[in-house]
C-alpha cells in the first residue's frame, strides 16, 4: 500500500488493483491509524496519464486527508459507520440486497467462500458482507499465490455476485450522507473505481 500511496510507476495494473481493494478495506472497516492517514497525505495525486478518471476522485481523498485532522476523520467514520444500534450508513451488502441484515446473501457469500478455501477471521466482529471483507477477497484473488483461486475469471464472478448488485448504492449513499466528508470524498473515489472494475469485467464476457 505504501507504494500505491507514494505513486510508485514500477508497479502493474494488478498490483495496483490489489492495493486499491486493500486501501479501501482498511479506510471502510475501522477508523484509519495515524501511519495511513499520514501516508495519504503525502501521496501523489496526479495520474500515471494526464485525464486518468480516477484521478480527480483520488486527488478529493488526498485533499480531505490533508484538511482534516486524524480524530475528526475518526470521529467522522463513528458517527457514520459506528456507534451504538444502529448506524447512520450501513456498509453490508445484505442491507442494500434485502433491506435486513445476515440473509440470504450472506449464506450464499459464505458458501462461495468456502469454494475458494476463505472463511471470516473469527477475531472479525461484523459479517463477510461487510464491504472491507470483500475487498479483501478480492485483494486475494488479485494477489494471492494460488493461481487456480487467484485468478481474472475467479475476481469477475466473485464481483458480478457479491459487490456489483449493491456496491455502487452504498457509495451514492456515502456520498450524499450529509454528515459526510472525508468519507463522501472516499465514496466517490470507490465508486469511480468500481466502475473501472465493472468495465474491466464486462470485456470479459
Amino acid at each position: 500500500m505504501s507504494e500505491l500511496l507514494s505513486g510508485s510507476s514500477a508497479l502493474d495494473e494488478e498490483t495496483a488493483r490489489a492495493e486499491v481493494y486493500g486501501l479501501l478495506a482498511q479506510l471502510f472497516y475501522a477508523p484509519p491509524p495515524p501511519a495511513l492517514l499520514g501516508a495519504l497525505r503525502v501521496a501523489v495525486t496526479e495520474a500515471p496519464a494526464a485525464g486518468g478518471f480516477l484521478e480527480e476522485p483520488w486527488r478529493a481523498v488526498v485533499g480531505l486527508a490533508r484538511e482534516m485532522g486524524d480524530a475528526e476523520i475518526a470521529a467522522e467514520h463513528d458517527a457514520l459507520f459506528g456507534g451504538v444500534g444502529k448506524p447512520e450508513l450501513y456498509l453490508f451488502g445484505s442491507h442494500y440486497l434485502t433491506g435486513f441484515l445476515n440473509e440470504r446473501p450472506v449464506a450464499r457469500l459464505r458458501d462461495d467462500l468456502a469454494a475458494l478455501g476463505l472463511a471470516r477471521d473469527e477475531a472479525m466482529s461484523e459479517t463477510e458482507d461487510h464491504l472491507a471483507y470483500l475487498c479483501e477477497v478480492m485483494r486475494y484473488l488479485i494477489a494471492g499465490d494460488d493461481v487456480a483461486v487467484s485468478n481474472l475469471t475467479r475476481q469477475a464472478q466473485f464481483y458480478a455476485a457479491h459487490l456489483q448488485p449493491w456496491v455502487q448504492a452504498m457509495c451514492e449513499a456515502v456520498a450524499a450522507h450529509p454528515r459526510a466528508r472525508f468519507y463522501a470524498a472516499l465514496a466517490g473515489f470507490a465508486q469511480a473505481f468500481f466502475s473501472v472494475e465493472q468495465q474491466g469485467f464486462d470485456l470479459l464476457d
